[in-house]
C-alpha cells in the first residue's frame, strides 16, 4: 500500500482512461456507479442528480412546507442530517426550492412541479449556449411530427394576448 496515495487503495481505483459502462455519452455523466456487488452490505453510489430528484419528491409530498429533519425521516436510507442540508442548499442555488425562516432554521417548499422542473433544465442548457438559433433549430428538427405540432399550438396559444391559457405568464418563464 505504500504506492497507493493516501486515503485510496488501489484496487479501487480506475485505470487511466477507462469509461465506466454505464457512463452517458451525450452528458459524459456517469452511470449510478454501483460498485457495490449484490448482497455485500455495502450501499450503492447514487447517481448524478438523483438524490436532489429524490429530496424534491419528498417535498412534493409534504402537505406544505417542510423542515429538514422532516425531508430527512421520509427518505429512503440513512442520510445525514447535513447532508440533507446541503441537497436543499444546492436547490435553493437553483431556484428549484424556496424557503423561509422559522426560528432559528428554514422551512423548504418545491418550487415548481415536475414540469417546471424540466423546462428550468432546458432553459438553464439554452441559457448556457452561445447560438441559440441553432440550438433551437437542432431542438425543433429532433422533434417528432406529433411533438413539433403541439409546439406550434403552444406557441399560438402563448401569443394569443387575451387567451387565459397564455404560457407566456407562467411564474417568469
Amino acid at each position: 500500500m505504500d504506492s497507493a496515495r493516501p486515503g485510496r487503495h488501489p484496487d479501487n481505483e480506475r485505470p487511466r482512461g477507462a469509461v465506466p459502462a454505464d457512463a452517458d455519452p451525450l452528458s459524459g455523466a456517469e452511470g449510478d456507479g454501483d460498485a457495490a456487488p449484490p448482497g455485500s452490505g455495502r450501499l450503492r453510489r447514487r447517481g448524478q442528480g438523483e438524490l436532489e430528484a429524490q429530496v424534491l419528491a419528498v417535498l412534493r409530498s409534504a402537505n406544505g412546507p417542510a423542515t429538514a429533519g422532516w425531508v430527512q425521516e421520509h427518505l429512503e436510507g440513512d442520510l445525514a442530517y447535513t447532508t440533507v442540508i446541503t441537497i436543499l442548499s444546492r436547490l435553493y442555488a437553483k431556484k428549484a426550492v424556496t424557503r423561509s425562516r422559522e426560528g432559528r432554521s428554514y422551512t423548504w417548499t418545491s418550487a415548481w412541479d415536475e414540469a417546471g422542473l424540466a423546462a428550468l433544465r432546458m432553459r438553464r442548457v439554452l441559457d448556457g449556449e452561445r447560438d441559440r438559433d441553432a440550438v433551437l433549430a437542432r431542438f425543433i428538427s429532433a422533434l417528432s411530427p406529433g411533438d413539433e405540432e403541439r409546439l406550434r399550438v403552444l406557441l399560438a396559444r402563448a401569443d394569443a394576448p387575451d387567451d387565459p391559457g397564455n404560457l407566456r405568464d407562467t411564474e417568469g418563464m
